[in-house]
């Protein structure tokens, strides 16, 4: 196996008898880092110190890590066309943001008779 010692400087090609050895003298944990890759790789470090910085690097991805923020528009059918106006407007400044934009278009009561008034509306919109 490639070995690594605590300092961060390559050792060369030992046997895992040897690599045990070196981490007990040192006092510190033998960890498998690449067993895909041909010789092994194993480094020489404390190992709860290792999983504590694992954890920090996970944390730090994760927070820069980018969510989808999804906003939603809502129209009904007999919505004037100003108020239809400044919904387009509020939806335009969310794409440009790089925002998806949900459209829910509701019916209350009689209007669901209207379906095509709702369609026309939601093509305008479009």
């Amino acid at each position: 196996m490639r070995l690594i010692d605590e300092k961060g400087a390559q050792v060369g090609v030992v046997s895992i008898e040897t690599a045990q050895e070196m981490a007990l003298n040192v006092g510190l944990d033998l960890i498998l880092i690449s067993d895909t890759s041909n010789p092994p790789v194993c480094k020489i470090l404390d190992f709860g110190q290792f999983k504590y910085q694992q954890q920090k690097r996970d944390k730090q991805n994760k927070r820069n890590t980018k969510s989808q923020v999804t906003k939603e528009v809502k129209i009904g059918p007999k919505i004037s066309e100003n108020d239809f106006q400044i919904k387009l407007t509020r939806a335009r400044e969310f794409l440009k943001k790089g925002q998806k934009v949900k459209l829910t278009l509701t019916f209350r009561g009689r209007e669901v008779v209207h379906v095509d008034l709702g369609r026309n509306l939601v093509k305008r919109f479009v």
